[in-house]
């Protein structure tokens, strides 16, 4: 296979090359704003030029473009430090469930809006209760004429206390097995009886939270599958979660470290002369290449029109430690510099801290590494499931601590 650029996609590259260089915010530009005012005003201004979701249908707010036009677009935005992030969980993950699963007018109402960045969506998988078992969560919905009333609580929910709207599933009957009790909805986040919490990390940050529902009202029209096809539609949400995640935690990739390990000195020589860090960087050069090459089997099947598929979980699970890994590593090679912070005096400005300290929500996010080996295991491998006592059983009578 040939990884070059045809004609047709090196123009392509130019022009976006051209577009960005003249219209990424300057810092003058984004001085004074939050994170939020930034990443909505970069959004915006792509969406006003055509350059937002790429691969979108036009009347959803996208360019109708080629999954490789997709790709060369964001190969060509990631050389530039633009804000991003806050739009990965609504135009990664809601969306493509949206396309899927959601009505045509849904789509015209929600998509839009998304694309230029005037609405935030976020998560509401997790659950305390269920830890990395989606199907054994028990935030319940009840049917009240046309609407369903919510009860219940989900934790580690990015982005919730400045989301507009939220993807929940909740069980709907707990008398089946589990992953047949389940329904999926979306929700708008200002709704009565919904608390939110924000909850303190390691790092210092506060992005995950508690979202918490109390008779919570939503229109039955919000469905999202048939009630009882939640597990099957957050599958398409799942897919498409792992690969938005899939080939990085973030943060620190190869090319820095590697950056790092030429500038700095080891025993009066240059680290990158050290045998162990040169064993260490080849190994996660290799890491990173396999990531992107395994990637491409994902862009194959987005490039006909199909759900990703379980190589996903390799991008997420290599990823996310891998990250971790360098990350680790870079704070060695720096030793006691490697947790300043200022940016006046800090090589690096505290990233490699900051991407260590992060990389256990990450390797959690999307499954665990775990619920990652038993995907590959049973869906790439073909191994042999694991034992599940739960199995076929009614959810209300699968034993359990909680008292709900």
């Amino acid at each position: 296979m040939d990884f070059n650029d045809t004609s047709q996609e090196a123009e392509f590259r130019a022009e976006v090359a051209e577009w960005l260089q003249q219209n990424v915010p300057t810092r003058e530009e984004l001085s004074g704003l939050g994170e939020i005012q930034q990443s909505k005003l970069w959004q915006k201004r792509k969406f006003d030029a055509g350059w937002a979701c790429l691969r979108w249908p036009k009347e959803y707010g996208g360019r109708g473009a080629t999954a490789i036009q997709s790709v060369i677009w964001n190969q060509e935005e990631s050389k530039h430090p633009v804000p991003t992030g806050i739009f990965q969980i609504g135009q990664g993950m809601a969306a493509p469930t949206m396309m899927s699963w959601a009505s045509e007018e849904q789509k015209r109402f929600h998509l839009p809006p998304l694309a230029s960045g005037e609405h935030i969506w976020c998560q509401l998988f997790s659950e305390p209760s269920a830890g990395s078992d989606l199907a054994g969560i028990r935030t319940r919905a009840e049917r009240d004429g046309n609407d369903w009333i919510i009860n219940g609580q989900k934790i580690w929910t990015s982005g919730a206390h400045y989301s507009d709207y939220g993807i929940l599933v909740v069980r709907t009957d707990p008398t089946v097995p589990k992953h047949k009790g389940l329904t999926y909805f979306f929700l708008d986040m200002k709704s009565p009886g919904v608390e939110i919490k924000p909850i303190k990390q390691i790092s210092g940050g506060a992005n995950f939270n508690e979202v918490f529902f109390t008779d919570v009202r939503v229109p039955d029209e919000q469905r999202l599958g048939a009630v009882g096809q939640g597990w099957q539609v957050s599958l398409t949400t799942l897919m498409n979660e792992r690969a938005a995640i899939g080939g990085g935690g973030g943060g620190v990739g190869f090319d820095r470290v590697f950056r790092l390990a030429q500038k700095l000195a080891l025993d009066d020589r240059p680290a990158i002369e050290n045998g162990q860090v040169r064993s260490a960087l080849a190994n996660w050069y290799c890491q990173e290449s396999g990531l992107k090459y395994t990637g491409y089997r994902s862009l194959t099947a987005l490039s006909r029109g199909e759900t990703p598929g379980p190589e996903n979980s390799i991008g997420k699970y290599v990823g996310a430690s891998k990250s971790q890994d360098m990350a680790s590593f870079a704070i060695d090679l720096l030793e006691m510099a490697g947790i300043l912070e200022d940016r006046a005096t800090a090589t690096g400005a505290g990233i490699y801290t900051g991407t260590y300290m992060n990389a256990p929500g990450i390797r959690i996010a999307g499954g665990s590494d775990e619920i990652m080996l038993n995907i590959l295991a049973e869906r790439v491998l073909g191994l042999p499931q694991d034992i599940r006592v739960d199995k076929g059983v009614p959810f209300n009578e699968v034993p359990s601590g909680s008292s709900n």
